[in-house]
């Protein structure tokens, strides 16, 4: 399954594998894919080269990448504090109270939250860069589109390209323009931060809008027929994220969130602000309905949800409360039903794409 952009990378297949598990990240790179490791949830610049330590350690010498979460305009001066101190009193009533509910308990005295997920403030994402660019990344993806222009030019200082999630052309274009080497067309089936189109129709528009740059389809895809499909509609691999977090090596630190991402159908997602106050496909839960709930607050704006709810997050997880318990995943959780290795998850994904090439090779002799 090699493409110009794989060959370019030094990887055996187009597949880019996005994860926040060091060791699902290196199994796919070892796999013969291109595994990005999420930085979101690193708040602390030792514990991203811990990992990134690791990562050295257990890819074989084969390339791999990171994917952070930054604005596009740089923003002086604001700390954690500052944000927090936007917070309405009405919405950590709401937190408070939906908790109470459900009979939350609290998290033991001396234990902080393990979700307080800042990374997609810039001053946290710039840290996490500080540390990524001492080692030997191939690629620098960012999540929230194009990445400040100092940044973009400091990777590839560093030799190593630098790519953008779009949900539209027009958003595509603006990376072009912005010196993105690489464009990841997610479709709206997609986990996470996602736009409104699906991924049939965005993927042929966003090749169009930034030929001759490379262009990656995500959203929706979790067999190598779908990879097929992105690749003939002119893409030059695939970004898959959420098919992972079913993987043996996947770290939820949740039997009850694996059952349910195991027993979920592909329509038991929904887009909801709750989790990070942009739209996010995830799980439905009692969380997600609570928040979507007209007579209840509007979900705040990023940065100030994930702040406002992190305690929640991770009083929910620690003690799975099931009807809460819910995840950032696309529509593809509705085939992702068993728990299996990553090379295994791999080589259903290559044997998919060989028998769709070989069906359409077929097609194609007959008709000539």
């Amino acid at each position: 399954m090699e493409t110009e952009l794989s060959k370019r990378l030094g990887v055996e297949h187009a597949i880019f594998g996005f994860t926040p598990f060091p060791a699902v990240a290196a199994a796919i790179t070892r796999a013969g894919g291109f595994g990005v490791l999420g930085a979101v949830r690193y708040t602390a610049p030792d514990d991203l080269a811990r990992d990134l330590d690791w990562m050295q350690d257990h890819t074989d010498g084969l390339p791999y990448g990171l994917d952070v979460v930054m604005p596009a305009k740089k923003v002086e001066g604001v700390t954690e504090a500052d944000v927090e101190a936007m917070i309405p009193e009405e919405h950590r009533r709401f937190v408070a109270e939906t908790l109470a509910k459900h009979g939350v308990p609290e998290l033991p005295d001396g234990e902080a939250s393990g979700w307080r997920i800042t990374g997609w403030m810039e001053q946290v994402a710039r840290g996490q860069l500080d540390v990524a660019f001492d080692y030997p990344i191939k690629l620098l993806a960012n999540a929230l589109g194009s990445p400040p222009p100092d940044v973009v030019q400091r990777a590839h200082e560093h030799g190593i390209l630098v790519a953008a999630l779009a949900g539209s052309a027009k958003h595509a274009r603006r990376h072009a323009e912005a010196g993105i080497d690489i464009v990841v067309a997610q479709g709206y089936e997609a986990g996470g931060h996602t736009g409104e189109i699906a991924s049939m129709v965005l993927t042929p528009e966003v090749v169009d809008a930034v030929h001759p740059l490379p262009v990656l389809a995500a959203g929706g895809i979790g067999s190598g027929e779908q990879i097929a499909a992105g690749l003939a509609l002119g893409a030059q691999g695939v970004w898959l994220g959420s098919l992972w977090l079913t993987t043996s090596e996947a770290d939820l630190h949740s039997r009850a969130l694996t059952a349910k991402l195991l027993a979920a159908g592909s329509g038991d997602t929904v887009r909801s602000r709750a989790l990070t106050g942009k739209p996010a496909r995830q799980l439905r839960t009692e969380w997600t309905d609570a928040w979507d709930d007209p007579d209840g607050p509007a979900p705040l704006p990023m940065p100030l949800q994930g702040l406002l709810v992190a305690d929640a997050v991770s009083r929910i997880q620690k003690y799975e409360v099931e009807p809460l318990l819910g995840t950032p995943v696309g529509q593809i959780v509705g085939r992702m039903t068993s728990e299996r290795p990553v090379q295994e998850v791999f080589d259903d994904l290559i044997r998919g794409f060989e028998r769709a090439v070989d069906r359409l090779t077929r097609i194609a002799n007959r008709s000539r």
